[in-house]
């Protein structure tokens, strides 16, 4: 049979009989009205209010300030975890990704001495859990 031919019936061609009549899709019922996407549900589960103990009294928040709260929480404790999630959700939500790729504005002496503490922190937490007693901070090689 010819390929103009009604009667060809193959990979996107099939059978005449079983194709839609014109004017009817192949979702008759559709999408049930009130029916939620998983954006939707998920947003609406996050504004639902829980209590919470904050020092000796207790007050209603949202979860998704509990959350917040929580990572901060995590945060300033040392959890090198939550310190990664929380600078990650910083940027996606405050948009900081696309102002500090086109910043060229070097650090300030506070934002490097910052930088500095930060990573001797870090060294020492790693090297505690990998036995070791102090950690030597190495100076940065390369030209000066």
């Amino acid at each position: 049979m010819r390929m103009g031919d009604e009667q060809t019936v193959g990979y996107g061609n099939p059978p005449k009989e079983s194709r839609f009549k014109k004017g009817q899709s192949g979702n008759r019922r559709g999408r049930p009205k009130g029916s939620k996407n998983l954006k939707t549900d998920l947003t609406e589960e996050l504004q639902t209010e829980i209590k919470v103990r904050e020092g000796p009294r207790s007050i209603k928040i949202s979860k998704q300030r509990a959350i917040v709260k929580t990572l901060i929480a995590k945060t300033l404790t040392g959890d090198a975890r939550a310190v990664t999630t929380l600078t990650n959700l910083m940027c996606r939500v405050l948009d900081l990704g696309s102002e500090a790729a086109n910043s060229e504005a070097p650090l300030s002496p506070d934002e490097t001495e910052t930088l500095r503490m930060f990573r001797e922190r870090l060294l020492r937490s790693a090297n505690a859990v990998a036995g070791e007693k102090s950690p030597t901070p190495r100076q940065p090689s390369g030209p000066q």
